[in-house]
């Protein structure tokens, strides 16, 4: 199973029941039939950018998403992208991207939920994201966005 595609179940999953914790997350996602390690839903988890709010009864807690295009998500992906990125440069149809140390998680997040044109998606490792574009001649169009973030 693709990681977005795992992504979308999660998300699905959160909006429709109240999930409090990964393993119980975990557990949802095995009854759908998608079997996934702790360490691969902690890092799907950090990507979505899922928070915890009060579920309202009993001091329980529950996973919501942030919302696309909200002033709130908008201002803080630009946050993190203008604090944590170092450079920009091209490679061949790639875009390397780096950052701080242990900001390129968070930075390709917020990277992928900007959704400039031309972005296929990131990789990140700890202070450097890959970012594929589509069509090599829209690598200066994306740098220079990423530039103006």
């Amino acid at each position: 199973m693709k990681k977005t595609d795992r992504q979308k179940k999660i998300i699905e999953i959160i909006n429709e029941r109240p999930i409090e914790t990964q393993e119980e997350l975990q557990v949802t996602l095995l009854e759908s039939g998608i079997v996934t390690t702790q360490a691969t839903l902690s890092r799907d988890i950090r990507e979505l950018g899922l928070k915890k709010t009060s579920a309202g009864t009993g001091g329980r807690q529950r996973y919501i998403t942030r919302e696309k295009g909200n002033g709130e998500s908008a201002s803080y992906y630009r946050e993190v992208l203008r604090t944590g990125i170092i450079s920009i440069e091209e490679a061949e149809n790639l875009i390397v991207v780096k950052t701080v140390s242990g900001a390129a998680m968070a930075a390709a997040a917020a990277i992928d939920n900007m959704s400039i044109e031309g972005i296929v998606g990131c990789i990140a490792g700890d202070d450097t994201i890959f970012v594929a574009v589509k069509k090599k001649s829209e690598i200066p169009t994306i740098m220079n966005e990423l530039s103006k973030l």
